[in-house]
């Protein structure tokens, strides 16, 4: 999966130095520093150089070289097989063809911050050094044509682990990148080994002899040839080497596969710079191969089928989740081409949240293939992404495999927020297809109260444990399915029905199994609101109403309403009289129980939609409908009870008694008892006036003279002295007034002497300045002016004087009330009394009019004035 292009020649600037007089063996570049570690030889015949140069600075037109060491790490003279340095710059390490490593530790670009110590002595040639850093821990890894091995330089005494007993050749080691955890990487001729510090790992069996081994971004570089040759060769004939074509293999480890194969003539190295990889050949050319993008190399996979390569691709590739769900998505499509299903739905699922589920679904809902559906409805809710559709379509997959296992599994959760499905639609779709348990199981786990009661009601006809079930809700939810399912209950299960409406209308506490808290306070609902649950159960209902009248007397008014109808409806119904007695005695109590004050007419209603008598009785008597009851006697010609009614109530309404003698004035039977007895009371409180009473009676043919001697007598009698009593009076008002108008014509017509010689108010001797009036008082005028209210006025008079006056404006004022005077006309007994009080108020005084003479007018005020001054008796004077 790598582009390869040849470059012919390098385009760009070109610089050199000389580091060396004869030759340069090895060269080492830091990628973190811009430092130079080289190998190389000024002299034949003397022991090889290690110079570290610093690029960045220069010396002359050169590099800048800041240290030089000889290279052996004894006096006798050997070949240099391989070199590394630490990217912290504080470790080398140097390998020799004799078996020995020495490792400079320090700043390898001072000399006297570094120090040289031989860390490793052997038989076998070092083909490959590496260094890797853990944390604080460095260890080098050692290879050998022999064997492989670790050591830690961090510490002291250089600690070694032998890590394997075969090695590879010169440049068939490398050391990976995090991808695959920085393991040393050994490229032996059967396999390709990766090692740990401290043990061996895997290793993949690639053919052929391996030339050069080398790691770029995650993937491994194997330069081989078929033919086999002994990797100690390299360091005794390198010309018999024949020129034969050699095999570049690239290799993705992560995703185990060959990512690039091609085939070069004399690979000389594999370098890797500038983000591509270059292969050098003998024959002077530069081969660079560059990746291909993400999205090329799947194309590529995909068409190629290798869809499980392509996806660990992807994951190797941090390809988002997007992209992933498309290639699984491909995948499963693949799959259900050639006929896997089961493979194809698991690729599927892996698309789960990206990809539509009705994309899957559609695949999928042949009968013959309704375990693969479930398996991905599975694990669409499982993920928490189903929509009530899907919860159906699952149920019903359920179902149709009878699998009740996986069904309990699926509707089992332990709490709700496991439950991954809309609860709702699963229990109608288990209810449809007859898992009732089911279904059951999920209304109670899940508080879907309603759906319980309905599947218990309707479908199982359980109606003891619908209702045990509402007797554990709340009482909102108690309430509310009671008013929904009571009838249902009452029909089948009466007595314990009305058993748990008692208590909800009075203390309700959910029962839990009878673990209910019982000091918490209860609730209780609107018991009138649950009558009409017992329509068709009138016991029931009685027992109801009475036991909510008993345990909670401010019941609703409809309680008592009902419980009124109910015992006037046994009581119409009842044949035994002894039972008949004592549901007559229930509606009395009820009715004097004050509960009907307030709908009066209702009850009254009742008592006469089923005859009760006494019922109606006692309601117009609390109504205080005297006529109703006199008007009821009459039409039962119950005599003594109207003379009785009139007797009970004839102080609060006059008018009954005068109804009675209009009734027994009507009857053609002997009343003379009951006439005379209604006569008396009339007589006594003078109800009416006798000439009415005959006209009443006239109409009676049975009631002669001697019914109404006695009445006549006593009331000419009462007349006779009535005429006495009132003439004497006319006699002294006449008297007084003609006393009153000589006084006043003395008054006018005499002078008048004031002889007073003491004040009227202090008692003192009288002394000028002082104050008379014509009244006959005399007052100091000091005392005078501190006591009077007004000039004009006596002070000893005038209190009386204001009493006058004030009933002749009241009489003034009431003068023009025509309509009251007629409504008291209508209303009293006695006429005459009336017209007596308005005459003496004057209001039939003659009326002054404009069209009147001066001389009538004149008159009338004289007259008006004349009767001011026989009430104030005199004027002031002085």
């Amino acid at each position: 999966m790598l582009r390869r292009s040849t470059y012919w020649q390098y385009q760009g600037e070109l610089t050199g130095f000389q580091a060396y007089k004869l030759r340069v063996t090895h060269l080492y570049q830091l990628k973190q520093h811009n430092i130079l570690a080289s190998v190389g030889e000024d002299e034949e015949g003397i022991n090889p150089l290690v110079k570290i140069w610093n690029l960045e600075k220069r010396d002359g037109g050169n590099p800048l070289c800041t240290r030089i060491f000889p290279a052996i790490p004894g006096t006798e003279p050997t070949v240099v097989s391989c070199l590394t340095v630490h990217e912290n710059l504080n470790f080398m390490a140097i390998g020799f063809t004799d078996g020995s490593v020495t490792l400079n530790k320090g700043d390898i670009t001072r000399d006297r911050h570094s120090k040289t110590q031989i860390l490793h002595k052997g038989s076998y040639p070092v083909t490959g050094l590496a260094f890797r850093q853990a944390g604080k821990t460095t260890h080098l890894f050692v290879v050998t044509t022999e064997n492989v091995q670790s050591y830690i330089v961090s510490g002291k005494d250089y600690p070694r682990v032998e890590l394997d007993t075969h090695g590879c050749g010169l440049r068939c080691s490398a050391l990976s990148d995090p991808s695959q955890d920085l393991q040393f990487i050994v490229a032996g001729d059967e396999c390709v080994y990766l090692y740990q510090p401290d043990e061996r790992g895997p290793c993949f069996a690639f053919e052929g002899h391996k030339l050069i081994a080398h790691w770029f971004r995650g993937y491994l570089v194997i330069v081989s040839r078929d033919r086999k040759v002994s990797p100690k060769s390299e360091f005794t004939s390198r010309d018999s080497q024949s020129s034969d074509k050699q095999i570049l293999n690239i290799y993705d480890l992560c995703n185990k596969f060959i990512a690039y194969s091609a085939v070069f003539e004399d690979v000389v190295d594999v370098l890797a710079e500038w983000g591509s990889l270059y292969v050098l050949t003998r024959d002077g050319r530069v081969h660079a191969l560059q990746e291909k993008d993400t999205q090329t190399k799947l194309e590529m996979l995909f068409k190629k089928n290798l869809f499980e390569m392509a996806i660990n691709l992807a994951k190797s590739q941090h390809l988002d989740s997007d992209g992933l769900a498309q290639i699984f998505m491909q995948y499963g499509d693949h799959l259900y081409s050639k006929g896997n299903h089961d493979g194809a739905v698991q690729q599927y699922i892996r698309t789960i949240g990206k990809l539509e589920p009705s994309y899957v679904i559609r695949k999928f809902l042949d009968a013959q293939r309704i375990h693969n559906l479930t398996a991905y409805l599975q694990t669409l809710h499982r993920q928490s992404l189903a929509n009530a559709d899907h919860t159906t379509l699952l149920l019903n997959c359920y179902t149709k495999l009878k699998d009740s296992s996986k069904l309990e599994e699926f509707i089992k959760t332990k709490s709700e927020s496991e439950v991954h499905f809309d609860v709702e639609t699963a229990i109608k779709v288990l209810r449809q297809a007859g898992y009732y348990s089911h279904a059951l199981y999920l209304a109670e786990n899940h508080a879907h109260h309603e759906w319980y009661l309905k599947i218990q009601l309707e479908d199982i006809k359980n109606y003891q444990e619908a209702l045990r079930y509402i007797g554990k809700l709340p009482f909102e939810q108690a309430e509310s399915n009671m008013k929904r399912y009571g009838k249902i209950l009452m029909h089948h299960i009466p007595e314990q029905t009305t058993q748990l409406l008692k208590g909800l209308c009075t203390d309700y506490r959910p029962s839990l199994e009878g673990r209910g808290d019982r000091e918490a306070p209860g609730c209780r609902a609107n018991s009138e609101e649950f009558i009409p649950i017992f329509a068709n159960n009138p016991r029931e209902l009685k027992a109801f109403l009475e036991h909510m009248s008993e345990v909670q007397p401010d019941s609703p008014q409809g309680i008592y309403d009902t419980l009124l109808e109910l015992r006037l409806q046994n009581w119409a119904h009842e044949e035994d009289p002894q039972v008949k007695e004592k549901l007559h005695a229930e509606a009395i109590s009820l009715l004097k129980s004050g509960r009907f004050c307030d709908v009066f007419d209702k009850a009254l209603v009742l008592c006469q939609m089923h005859d009760f008598q006494d019922g109606v009785l006692y309601l117009y008597e609390q109504g205080k409908l005297f006529q109703q009851i006199m008007h009821y006697h009459m039409q039962h010609e119950q005599y003594r009870q109207v003379v009785a009614v009139c007797e009970r109530h004839g102080e609060q309404e006059p008018s009954l008694w005068e109804q009675a003698l209009s009734y027994f004035a009507r009857k053609e039977e002997d009343c003379k008892e009951y006439v005379a007895a209604v006569l008396k009371h009339i007589e006594s409180k003078n109800l009416m006036p006798p000439l009415l009473v005959v006209q009443t009676l006239a109409h009676n043919s049975t009631a002669t003279l001697s019914v109404i001697r006695d009445y006549l007598v006593q009331k000419l009698q009462k007349q006779s002295q009535q005429i006495a009593q009132d003439e004497l009076r006319v006699r002294r008002y006449r008297e007084e007034t003609t006393r009153i108008r000589q006084e006043i014509q003395e008054l006018k017509a005499s002078p008048k002497i004031f002889q007073k010689t003491k004040c009227s108010i202090c008692n003192s001797a009288l002394e000028l300045p002082s104050v008379h009036f014509l009244c006959g008082h005399s007052f100091h005028q000091h005392c005078f002016e501190s006591y009077s209210e007004s000039d004009a006025d006596c002070p000893t008079c005038l209190p009386e004087n204001r009493k006058v006056m004030d009933m002749i404006r009241a009489q003034e004022q009431k003068r023009d009330l025509h309509d009251q005077f007629q409504h008291q006309l209508k209303c009293s007994n006695d006429s005459f009394s009336v017209i007596a009080d308005y005459f003496g108020r004057g209001v039939f005084n003659k009326l002054t009019l404009l069209t009147d003479p001066p001389t009538a007018r004149l008159t009338a005020s004289l007259e008006a004035g004349l009767q001011r001054d026989l009430l104030m008796h005199a004027r002031r004077g002085t």
